[in-house]
């Protein structure tokens, strides 16, 4: 290849004017991010270059902030990218307990079934920090269990078999546990319903005819949780049914204070399961109106003598509430109902996590194995929950269950089907966006549902770069100390901008300033591609990351040229490679012997342009071929090169054509149909329609106008009219009233 062809190769690879920088479409240049510290934060794909040499001429101080591979192409040397990424450490790690029934006792505290217990991470933004959980459920577990019954009068046969329920409970659930605690409470409903009592003797005894019912109350603490099998029965035999008039009860509010008072119920930091047994409905929030009470439930304890003392006070809870608190004590709920209520709390359990649902026979006979069948079911299910997240931090579970079986998403956080002994893992993703809180240090749990036992995850957000910590404050490198000079840069005090804070933002913009970003004195200010920034052009960036303005007054640009095969400059390597190499800048590169193509393609091929009245002597160094449309202009596969190129008339259209060198034959393929906005034949068309359009506005205005003039004068002779046919003096109103009233005092005699 001869010299001649070796810079038609080159330069119209570059015609169209190729940036030095060749950018991906990313985050990282999207952010215009103006410290290291801002540019980790945008995403785990970011680094910023601290080499000081590494900025090109109009490019800001954000250009250092791009992904890792595109800043290694664009000379940063891979040791001076900061790309910091995040860590973590296990701080407790108790192995899960291998426990077996029989085998010594130990304590609950001293039982561990998820592992590890407390972790640290380092977050870097973008960048997802895995832990493993492991989950084993653990056999001979403790357990405690309250009994919360409905004493309503359609209860009564009810509480005669569950009078001896302490011991048998007892003894079924040895086969399970051999640490077993029982409780029992009971409920009726808040005493100032109006539906409950009309006189005080109704409150005394709410039963009809001879029975002998206890008065209505709320809830009542009968037993604390204890291992006495038979001390439950005894204190149960001594209830007494009550009664109310409405059907469904107050069992939220006893709900609520099992829940809270723990101290009072006795709870321990085991297995916890709540015995709901009723045959109505229940009141929530809202009811309490019905008796005047408007305060919302404060989910706090009352108990005072083991009776909850606030429900003539406070609003039953709703079941959000219910909800909160039930999960915040780790309390499983097992709904014990008759066949009639059976829909209405199944879909109570659809909103509580934890819970079962079991059909309750007339007489509460099958209460032991409706007890035991639904806690085997609560147990066989491990479901995480989450505390709530910092704000920016996302959370996702992927949980490996019983054979084989993986789930994500929602399901991700739960298994299924988990016999006592059996082993289950989760993989958790925690991810951070940004610097949460200004990277101050925060902390989330992570807990089985129905179980003490969780995980303390501390999050430590990476906010900075290493580089960081050797800033040089009020560094000279920063225009006289007005910046901090950190990873390659300055970081400008208040109040200073530019690249080394030269300039004070109250005069960025000041016509002396200004001057110094206009080329060849003209009026443009960075080419209308960019903002003079203390005297210096920094070029804007295009909603298009890959398209990029770059020179001393952004003149230049990599987007206006063709591409082939998806590569810029007609596919004959990049723009940037012969930019340097040739030390060339937009169209100023051109050859002079070869500056007249353009125009020669264009008069051949047109008949127009500088060329056209010289166009046989100037131009016929070269074969011209014309093509119906670009898709038919040769693509760059031939042995010989090959130049996509496109040009703009003085009319604003486009012409596209290829120009190659094939041994000594130059061919120029030409599409023979410019690509033009608007054709001239169209604007007197368009300009006639508007002014026609204008021309009809008018007369219709003034139709209009006549007509209301018109119209008034009608009226006002109508007026007229009227008046003098007026049948009333004109001196007095005959609708007038006057406003004086005389009224005589009858028994006024005068004097």
């Amino acid at each position: 290849m001869d010299l001649k062809l070796l810079f038609m190769s080159t330069l119209f690879g570059i015609i169209c004017c190729s940036s030095a920088q060749q950018g991906n479409g990313n985050e990282c240049i999207k952010a215009n991010a103006l410290s290291c510290g801002e540019c980790i934060q945008v995403g785990a794909k970011c680094g910023w270059c601290t080499d000081t040499e590494f900025l090109k001429q109009g490019e800001p101080t954000s250009a250092r902030c791009d992904e890792l591979e595109s800043l290694m192409k664009r000379g940063c040397d891979a040791a001076r990218i900061e790309n910091p990424h995040g860590s973590q450490r296990i701080l407790k790690n108790k192995a899960v307990t291998n426990r077996k029934k029989g085998a010594e006792k130990l304590r609950p505290e001293d039982i561990t079934q998820i592992q590890p217990q407390k972790l640290s991470l380092n977050l870097r933004s973008g960048e997802p920090q895995n832990i493993k959980l492991r989950f084993k459920r653990a056999e001979d577990y403790p357990i405690d269990l309250y009994y919360l019954m409905d004493l309503s009068y359609s209860m009564k046969d009810d509480l005669e078999n569950v009078k001896n329920l302490g011991t048998s409970l007892m003894k079924e659930m040895s086969k399970i546990t051999s640490d077993f605690r029982i409780g029992f409470g009971s409920f009726v409903e808040k005493t100032v319903m109006p539906y409950i009592s009309t006189t005080p003797a109704k409150l005394l005894n709410p039963c009809t005819g001879d029975q002998n019912c206890t008065s209505p109350f709320s809830y009542k603490n009968v037993l604390k949780l204890t291992s006495n099998g038979h001390q439950f029965n005894s204190l149960v035999g001594q209830q007494q049914i009550s009664g109310n008039l409405d059907s469904p009860e107050g069992g939220f509010d006893a709900i609520m204070q099992v829940a809270v008072c723990g101290e009072h119920i006795g709870w321990r930091n085991v297995t916890r399961l709540l015995v709901f047994s009723t045959d109505a409905g229940f009141h929530f929030a809202g009811d309490g109106k019905l008796g005047g009470i408007v305060l919302p439930n404060d989910g706090r304890c009352h108990l005072e003598n083991n009776m909850y003392t606030m429900s003539h006070y406070y609003d039953y809870p709703s079941i959000a509430h219910l909800v909160q608190k039930l999960s915040e004590n780790n309390i499983q709920t097992i709904f014990a109902v008759t066949e009639e209520f059976q829909p209405v709390y199944k879909e109570l359990k659809n909103l509580i996590p934890k819970s079962a649902v079991g059909t309750l026979s007339a007489n509460s006979s099958n209460v032991i194995n409706l007890i035991v069948d639904a806690y085997n079911s609560l147990s066989s299910e491990v479901i995480l929950e989450n505390s709530k997240l910092p704000e920016g931090v996302t959370i996702t579970y992927q949980s490996h269950c019983k054979n084989g079986v993986v789930n994500e998403g929602e399901s991700g956080r739960k298994c299924s089907n988990i016999s006592i002994g059996d082993e289950v893992s989760f993989n958790i993703n925690i991810t951070a966006q940004g610097c949460p809180k200004q990277g101050k240090p925060e902390s989330i749990k992570i807990k089985p549902l129905g179980f003490t036992e969780e995980v303390e995850i501390l999050l430590n957000f990476i906010c900075e770069c290493d580089c960081h910590k050797q800033g040089i404050k009020n560094s000279d490198m920063c225009h006289n100390g007005n910046g901090t000079f950190e990873c390659g840069a300055c970081r400008c005090n208040k109040g200073r901008v530019g690249r080394q804070c030269e300039c004070r933002k109250d005069e960025v913009s000041t016509e002396d300033l200004d001057k110094n970003c206009r080329k060849d004195n003209g009026t443009d200010i960075c080419s209308n591609n960019g903002e003079c920034v203390c005297g210096t052009c920094e070029c804007k960036k295009r909603d298009n990351p890959e398209e990029r303005y770059s020179g001393k007054f952004c003149e230049c640009d990599n987007f206006n040229c063709d591409r082939s095969n998806n590569k810029l400059c007609g596919g004959t390597g990049t723009g940037s490679s012969f930019l340097f190499r040739l030390r060339i800048i937009c169209k100023q590169c051109i050859i002079t012997i070869y500056i007249s193509l353009p125009f020669c393609v264009q008069c051949r091929a047109f008949g127009t342009g500088e060329k056209k009245d010289t166009c046989e002597r100037d131009c016929s160094y070269f074969n011209l071929i014309k093509v119906k449309d670009r898709d038919k202009l040769p693509q760059p596969v031939q042995a010989f090169p090959l130049m996509h190129c496109k040009e703009r008339d003085a009319n604003d259209c486009w012409f596209y054509y290829t120009y190659a060198v094939n041994n000594t034959e130059k061919e120029v393929h030409v599409v023979e149909t410019l690509e033009c906005p608007a054709g001239p034949d169209i604007i007197p068309i368009v300009a006639g329609v508007v002014t026609g359009i204008v021309l009809i506005g008018l007369a219709l205005l003034l139709i209009w106008k006549l007509l209301m003039i018109i119209h008034d004068r009608r009226e006002f002779a109508k007026f007229e009219k009227e008046k003098m046919n007026a049948k009333w003096d004109t001196g007095e109103n005959p609708i007038y009233k006057s406003a004086v009233t005389t009224v005589i005092n009858p028994k006024y005699e005068g004097k």
